[in-house]
């Protein structure tokens, strides 16, 4: 699967098109920063740049991938969302990202929502999972507005991680769930929104 033929999202906010060379800083600066602790980071320069070649990688070997998000308006990056599953990943994966300065404005929520119900409806998947650190709160509270819920019954990867498992695309379909992660982003979208207690990625 080359870039161009790689599916592109649009939402209220967001265009979600596939990795491509000219994304790659962004991603560098995320991936060798604090922000990457919870992700084997911070990644040296070369580290990074191997798991972008990953990235881009991966829509290749899988047929699904990561999708960079974009701005819809100024094509600014925000971060990346979508499937991931490399090797000893045991499930398909629903994974995120937001750039440190971007976290706190519902990009995630939309992107991720949006990815999900894409590998749902397109992807013919029936059912995902998060793999996320314990101790990634931001991750954890993201997860658990998309519905998903601790599994801790299912198989980690390294036993250091703990398992959040999505509602089934059955228990999606026109939800009060998907009604209300869809208000939420609505509300993100309006420009005199301010959350009320911890802001979602």
């Amino acid at each position: 699967m080359n870039a161009a033929s790689i599916p592109v999202i649009e939402t209220k906010r967001l265009v979600l098109r596939g990795p491509e060379a000219e994304d790659y800083p962004n991603f560098k600066a995320t991936f060798t920063s604090y922000r990457a602790r919870f992700m084997g980071g911070p990644l040296n320069t070369y580290e990074a740049w191997m798991l972008y070649a990953a990235e881009i990688g991966h829509w290749q070997i899988r047929g699904f991938g990561m999708w960079m998000i974009h701005d819809k308006d100024t094509d600014e990056t925000y971060g990346m969302a979508g499937g991931w599953q490399p090797a000893g990943w045991p499930e398909p994966e629903i994974a995120w990202i937001i750039w440190p300065e971007k976290a706190g404005k519902g990009y995630a929520l939309e992107a991720t929502h949006a990815a999900r119900q894409y590998l749902y409806t397109q992807g013919g998947w029936d059912g995902a999972v998060s793999y996320i650190d314990p101790k990634n709160l931001d991750s954890i509270r993201l997860a658990e507005r998309l519905g998903a819920k601790k599994d801790h019954d299912a198989q980690t990867i390294d036993g250091s991680d703990a398992v959040y498992r999505h509602p089934s695309p059955a228990a999606l379909c026109d939800s009060q769930l998907t009604h209300g992660i869809e208000m939420e982003i609505g509300h993100y979208a309006d420009p005199l929104f301010t959350p009320k207690g911890w802001a979602i990625d």
